[in-house]
């Protein structure tokens, strides 16, 4: 089980080297997600304690925090214990282990030592003080065995027997090994990388000077310096070369004869001597074979090389090899902890290296990318992601260490999820995958592939078309969810899709349908996603939410999702037992389910009602009309198309705009707000924090508006009624319990289409509510917001902070205009909203671009674009304005006459003569014509109007930075000259990749410290909070790793509680770790 083999503990400060996701590690090592990684033995001091022993004067804050941290235990504390390990080589080597630890961690300890990395196939004996020994089962707990605790236990490496899958594994590790590190190119990790170069310079030279390091104002963003983009890369190191080559001979497969024997596998291998040799793979060792020619000779050569791993045999027959090896070795282990860690979730880099290096032969990678061809997989090698993650959701937690190894286990599935979604909706996209239901129109094809649901975000001319295939059938979403019955779209609900920014929605304009509709389009399938992360978090036991992410790539948007059990097979009609499937026409009620949907609600702040259905009937309802209630294959009850988990903003009621809803921080702030005035008392402190910590401008999107920051203890997910107890006892200011003498809730169906029952007055009273909390958001929270950003209370330095430090006031991003309106006396600020609203504006239009480009312009059209947007470049035809109503309508005129097989947005499936009016589409667009359908995007979405010099305004740096990100570009880090004509050129376009959105978990118990941090830092409170946070980090480490963005958070608040302690060193020094 998939998560069960997550019970390790992240001790050692960084994931060293992982697993491929295709290959295991050896016959019962799990897939990468169920890999756990160890770390350097002196990083465990990389948190609380190595910093205050760096740092100069030491406080008073200090001194006590070492007295509490020895006299009170905390969550996040693990006790370790050495245990000695006798590997195959017959090295010995210790191991810092806990009871607690599975088989599994002891595995990956041992792949991620320089000693022992190689191996892969082995059994592990313990041998205890009593003399006894016990064979170890990869899933059992150590604890289950032996009681290590007692001393005298030592371990055995054993050489076990390769079979087909463990010795393709095998031979994969050694060339991951022997590949160079993967070290992620960001500005943040290369300043961290030469801080700490620099400093370990001057610390061997004992030199006290001052250590240089290259400051943002250095790097072309405190000016726009043009150019500056090629200073954001650290240079790469060497590569070591092992050996030449090493790929799968032509003489596989072994001949029969050869497998009775024991053949498993024949290699070819090409020394650095240029020396080569046909080695042969058995179940017991690798040797070299007599093959010379283009006959298999299976006998062992004359010199007789023979060794029990790979490594081992090329160090037998290649001198340059063993030095090599060893360097590679030494340099893992000497390397800098982030340079080993491999994050979970993906990263994209906006630049890569200039001149772009040379594309060397490399068989072995021909081979990885070339063999794992879509729809040739095993079977058995398949994931049931479902199962996986529903198993985890089931896991213990009723102690504090039980939930941290839940949340370790559900954040590890999810984010392999979410790699394996992203494969497959590229595969979707380039057409690899076949749909499921291919005599449907292409536009509204689905897939499965990898255990996992496909479907792509249809656009607004597709509405049309639904309406006319399809009356009271289910929507696209619907059969994405359920994958059943007809999986026909909804004339309601053409399509689910992602997109780009959370909450992006649609403003009510009677002059521009199609945007309008797109948009609400894609906010459906944004909400949905949110509306799923909030029910997680609710964590109602037996109330299931299925895995969803949603990528976007070329312009498309897919929608990913785990595969509801058994909807695929028979007829599942009878399987919806809340909810609606035909928008409130037929509602289905179960008692059983709606008790577990009304305890959710109750988490979330919605309210019990009553609605009627077309007949009449009264139904009693805690949740959405539209949402849908399932049992599947495995009795499990699953809620589904949860696009309204928050009532609807009350701001905007004109067309386009029934998806736009409030968020569920500003429903959290609402509520505190109206609780009596005692339980406000935190507000004032809370606000004090918020000054205080802006002291450091790259504080950015921490400090959040108080009443969004008090209640987030009560919207952490899997928090038992014991840990909220405790966390009242602790600051009764940050718990829910100070609001429910002043209980409200809202009837998420208010200002929809659908039919309330009960008084009059009470609708009355629950449209009020809404509107009260839309008008507090309008009145109260967006002119706080303002203030806290004029008096620097609130420093965000980038587009992403900015909406970050949005939404953690409980903002939508659709209210950036207004931000950006009451900053305009302060020209810092208005310079990132408007550039934020441009790049947003920019990003629509180039979607748009990129859906109607073939593949092989999709560079040109790329470089033709940024140079319009960023330089002066001129069209050769008509202004894009002139000329894309009259293409929206001809598209649109198409959609109808062939059944939707052309359409805007879709035209992967058209045909030669629109792929020769694509090329022409991209090229028409001008500078002048890409700058007004920019600003008139802005002002139908944002209420902006862009000033006429908006153009030459632009930061053009951090604004092509933005755009990069937000689209999946990466552009070469060379210097542009963007004040030419056409800065861009095909050849500076390096890639375009998938960019994700996903509902990977949170940590709760780190949430729940991190706030009761906030609190115990707004009272003065240093060395408690610093206690706090130290906490939280540790907890952190073990369930996401030492590479997460929570993590580097806590090593901020650390900054931030040392700084005012007077600890200006161990202050930096945190401050560098994020």
């Amino acid at each position: 089980m998939a998560g069960k083999s997550n019970k390790g503990r992240n001790r050692r400060g960084a994931h060293n080297s992982t697993i491929s996701a295709e290959q295991p590690v050896s016959s019962d090592v799990p897939l990468k997600g169920n890999v756990t990684a160890s770390k350097p033995p002196d990083v465990d001091s990389n948190g609380v304690a190595n910093m205050v022993e760096s740092s100069g004067p030491k406080s008073e804050m200090t001194e006590q925090e070492a007295l509490n941290s020895s006299s009170q235990p905390k969550q996040g504390d693990v006790h370790l214990y050495p245990v000695p390990v006798k590997t195959q080589s017959g090295e010995k080597l210790e191991l810092q282990l806990n009871p607690g630890d599975s088989v599994m961690d002891i595995r990956q300890f041992l792949l991620d030592a320089p000693e022992t990395c190689y191996f892969t196939c082995y059994d592990l004996l313990l041998h205890i003080k009593d003399g006894l020994t016990h064979h170890l089962e990869d899933y059992n707990e150590i604890s289950e065995v032996a009681d290590i605790t007692i001393g005298g236990c030592s371990l055995e490496m054993v050489a076990a027997l390769y079979d087909d899958r463990s010795i393709r594994a095998h031979v994969h590790r050694t060339r991951d090994l022997l590949s160079p590190s993967t070290l992620d190119a960001s500005l943040s990790t290369s300043l961290a990388l030469q801080y700490e170069k620099a400093q370990s310079k001057a610390s061997i030279s004992g030199d006290a000077a001052k250590i240089e390091v290259p400051e943002l104002d250095g790097l072309g963003f405190m000016e726009d310096v043009t150019g500056s983009v090629g200073k954001l890369l650290s240079s790469s190191s060497m590569e070591i070369k092992c050996v030449e080559s090493i790929v799968f001979s032509s003489f596989n497969p072994p001949p029969s004869y050869q497998r009775l024997v024991g053949d498993l596998i024949y290699l070819d291998v090409e020394t650095l001597e240029g020396n080569k040799y046909c080695i042969t793979g058995t179940t017991k060792i690798f040797y070299v074979n007599s093959s010379t020619g283009n006959i298999l000779d299976p006998r062992p050569s004359k010199a007789g090389y023979e060794a029990t791993t790979l490594v081992g045999l090329l160090q037998k027959i290649s001198s340059k090899f063993r030095k090599a090896f060893h360097e590679t070795m030494e340099r893992k282990a000497t390397a800098h902890p982030f340079e080993n860690v491999q994050s979970l979730l993906p990263q994209n880099s906006w630049l890569e290296s200039y001149p772009v290096p040379d594309h060397k032969r490399d068989a072995a990678r021909a081979e990885n990318t070339l063999i794992p061809s879509y729809g040739s997989e095993l079977i058995g090698m398949q994931r049931d992601w479902n199962e996986e993650l529903q198993s985890c959701r089931e896991f213990p937690r009723t102690t504090p260490q039980e939930r941290i190894l839940r949340d370790r286990a559900l954040y590890k599935v999810t984010s392999d999820f979410v790699d394996a979604a992203i494969s497959g909706a590229v595969g979707v996209i380039n057409r690899c995958i076949p749909p499921i239901n291919p005599t449907d129109p292409e536009c509204f094809h689905m897939y499965v592939h990898n255990n996992i649901f496909f479907s792509f975000a249809v656009d607004s001319d597709m509405k049309p078309l639904s309406k006319k295939r399809s009356v009271d059938t289910y929507s696209n979403s619907e059969s994405r969810n359920e994958a059943a019955g007809s999986m026909e779209p909804n004339e309601e609900r053409s399509s689910m899709g992602g997109s780009d920014t959370v909450t992006e929605l649609a403003h009510g304009s009677v002059e521009t349908p199609l945007a309008e509709s797109e948009q609400a389009t894609y906010a459906s399938a944004n909400n949905d996603l949110k509306g799923t992360k909030a029910y997680q978090e609710a964590d109602v036991p037996g109330l299931h939410n299925l895995a969803m992410a949603m990528i976007d790539y070329r312009g498309h948007r897919v929608v990913a999702q785990s595969v509801l059990p058994g909807i695929l097979q028979g007829d599942k009609s009878d399987s919806l037992l809340y909810g609606s499937v035909d928008n409130g026409k037929k509602i289905c009620w179960n008692e059983d389910f709606h008790s577990k949907v009304l305890e959710a609600a109750k988490r979330l702040h919605l309210k019990e009602h009553t609605v009627l259905d077309a007949s009449g009937n009264i139904f009693k309802l805690a949740a959405p009309v539209e949402c849908k209630g399932i049992v599947g294959s495995d009795d499990r009850h699953y809620l589904l198309d949860l696009m309204r988990a928050t009532p609807r903003d009350a701001n905007f009621n004109g067309p386009g705009s029934q998806f736009c809803i409030l968020r569920s921080e500003l429903i959290t702030a609402f509520i505190q707000s109206q609780a009596p005035e005692g339980s406000k008392s935190v507000s004032k402190s809370e606000g004090e924090v918020n000054a205080a910590t802006n002291s450091s401008k790259s504080e950015g999107e921490v400090n959040v508006a108080t009443d969004s920051s008090k209640a987030a203890v009560d919207e952490a997910p899997g928090t038992t009624k014991e840990d909220k107890n405790k966390v009242d006892t602790q600051c009764s200011s940050v718990s829910v319990k100070s609001s429910e003498t002043h209980e409200i809730s809202f009837n998420p169906n208010v200002f929809t289409e659908f039919k309330l029952a009960g008084s009059q007055e009470e609708i009355e009273a629950d449209e009020e509510n809404v509107r009260k909390a839309s008008s507090y958001l309008l009145d109260v929270l967006l002119p706080k917001f303002i203030q806290d950003l004029c008096m620097l209370e609130v420093s965000p330095m980038d587009g992403q902070t900015l909406t970050e430090a949005l939404h953690a006031h409980g903002i939508n991003i659709r209210y950036i205009g207004n931000v950006a309106n009451g900053t305009k006396h302060l020209p810092h600020l208005w310079d990132l909203c408007s550039n934020e609203i441009v790049v947003r504006s920019a990003k629509h239009v180039l979607k748009d671009v990129l859906r109607d480009t073939e593949d092989h312009d999709l560079g040109p059209a790329i470089a033709h674009f940024l140079s319009c947007f960023l330089g002066s470049c001129q069209s050769v035809a008509a202004k894009l304005t002139s000329s894309t109503q009259p293409k929206n309508q001809k598209k649109e005129q198409a959609s109808h006459q062939s059944s939707g097989k052309t359409s805007k947005g879709h035209s992967r499936w058209k045909g030669k003569a629109s792929a020769r009016r694509n090329i022409s589409y991209y090229m028409d667009v001008s500078s002048e014509s890409l700058w007004s359908e920019i600003q008139k995007f802005a002002k139908l979405k944002y209420q902006f109007e862009l000033p006429e010099d908006a153009r030459s305004r632009a930061k053009k740096i951090s604004v092509l930075r933005n755009l990069c990100q937000k689209v999946g570009i990466t552009i070469a880090a060379r210097k542009y000259d963007l004040n030419a004509a056409t800065p861009f050129h095909t050849s500076d376009i390096l890639n375009l990749q998938p960019v994700v959105k996903h509902s990977v978990p949170a940590c709760a118990e780190a949430k729940d410290l991190v706030e009761m941090g906030k609190v115990q830092l707004a009272e003065g409170m240093l060395s408690e909070a610093y206690a706090i946070f130290s906490e939280a980090f540790s907890i952190l480490q073990q369930v996401t790793g030492p590479m997460h963005r929570e993590v580097a958070n806590c090593c901020r608040y650390l900054a931030m509680v040392l700084y005012h302690a007077g600890d200006m060193a161990g202050a930096i020094m945190q401050q560098h770790k994020n």
